[in-house]
């Protein structure tokens, strides 16, 4: 009949407006945060004791493609490339990794607690930078590739931990939070023994390094970063479709052909292996990985095809924003950034929280 092909077309043009609304609220979020973490960047380099507009960083930025096109200070150039950039791209990437790890973690193991800090990876590393300057113990040479060798490798162990009650015992995601907690005591109480026997100036080192620093990033390490996420993410994203999938229960997904223990042992990987590549150069950095995907999902929902991409910017953002607070509360003394992200993370996050109206998981 004509008039029930005419509602079935509105039905249809309802559904497709609905579906359009859908994808435009997320595409509106992601270029919404990609323009702010520009302007915080902007902002952020520009601040200091030798100050330039935001116009004249970004100038200075692109003198460098583009030589003698812009009109630059006279000290911009070697202010803004060898002092304050290198701090900004990596509050960049390290924002992006750790907020993409979270994202990956909480997805894959269906907690919202899930992070590299409920895990252990970041109790893991502040246990191998302490064997290194306590104890001068690791791998990696020595001076600061001893501190990051260390830090790295046992910033893996418990990935492995947890890969390992995956493959063998067939854990919970459950089980997986509860052993990374369990982890996370057992290498915050050795890191305390190494500092209760260790001298005052090698247990300063040791206490900076764990509120987490931007400030001694060098462009080697953004390079080694840069590489780590452009492989990782992408993989991430590659396996976005399978964590919605698996989001509905393992047995949903097994039915649909997946393999749920290997694309679990696959995203855990990864992902622990993008937040122990951050931070063993930064430090621990904390709530990144556990907020930027919370606020993401509340905002745009849960399908991971946008929540993984959408979180590394929200990261971004917020991560450059708390350096910016960090080097500005009480300049000239720069507080840890660490420091900051936790004084603001915590109560956003229980804002955001207070605020959820539905469910997103």
């Amino acid at each position: 009949m004509p008039g029930d092909n005419a509602d079935a077309a509105g039905k249809r043009r309802e559904v497709l407006d609905e579906y359009e609304s859908f994808i435009g609220r997320k595409i509106f979020f992601i270029s919404s945060f990609i323009l702010l973490t520009v302007l915080l960047c902007g902002i952020s380099i520009s601040l200091g004791p030798l100050k330039f507009s935001v116009l004249e960083v970004y100038a200075t930025i692109f003198d460098k493609l583009f030589p003698n096109f812009f009109d630059v200070p006279e000290l911009a150039p070697i202010v803004v490339w060898n002092i304050r950039l290198t701090r900004v791209v990596m509050g960049v990437l390290a924002g992006i990794g750790l907020a993409v790890a979270g994202a990956a973690m909480q997805g894959i193991l269906r907690n919202p607690l899930a992070s590299p800090f409920t895990l252990g990876i970041s109790a893991g590393a502040g246990l191998g930078a302490a064997l290194a300057i306590i104890a001068g113990v690791g791998i990696g040479g020595g001076g600061k590739l001893l501190l990051v060798g260390n830090a790295f490798l046992f910033s893996l162990i418990p990935s492995f931990v947890i890969v390992g009650l995956t493959r063998y015992k067939r854990a919970t995601p459950e089980t997986m939070i509860l052993a990374g907690i369990a982890m996370t005591y057992i290498f915050s109480a050795i890191s305390s023994l190494l500092h209760y026997f260790s001298d005052s100036d090698a247990l300063k080192d040791v206490v900076v390094w764990l509120m987490g620093d931007l400030g001694k990033a060098t462009w080697g390490d953004i390079y080694i970063v840069t590489i780590a996420l452009v492989i990782c993410i992408p993989l991430l994203i590659w396996k976005s479709w399978d964590l919605n999938v698996m989001g509905s229960g393992d047995e949903a997904a097994k039915s649909l052909g997946i393999n749920v223990e290997r694309t679990r042992i696959f995203v855990m990987m990864i992902a622990s292996l993008i937040a122990a590549v951050i931070i063993c150069f930064t430090g621990m950095i904390g709530f990144i990985g556990l907020v930027a995907p919370h606020m993401t999902r509340i905002c745009i929902g849960g399908d991971n095809r946008f929540v993984i991409p959408a979180s590394g910017l929200l990261g971004a953002a917020f991560l450059v924003a708390a350096d910016i607070i960090a080097r500005e509360a009480m300049a000239p003394v720069i507080i840890p950034v660490g420091i900051v992200t936790s004084c603001v993370g915590g109560p956003v996050f229980l804002y955001f929280i207070m605020r959820k109206k539905k469910e997103y998981w």
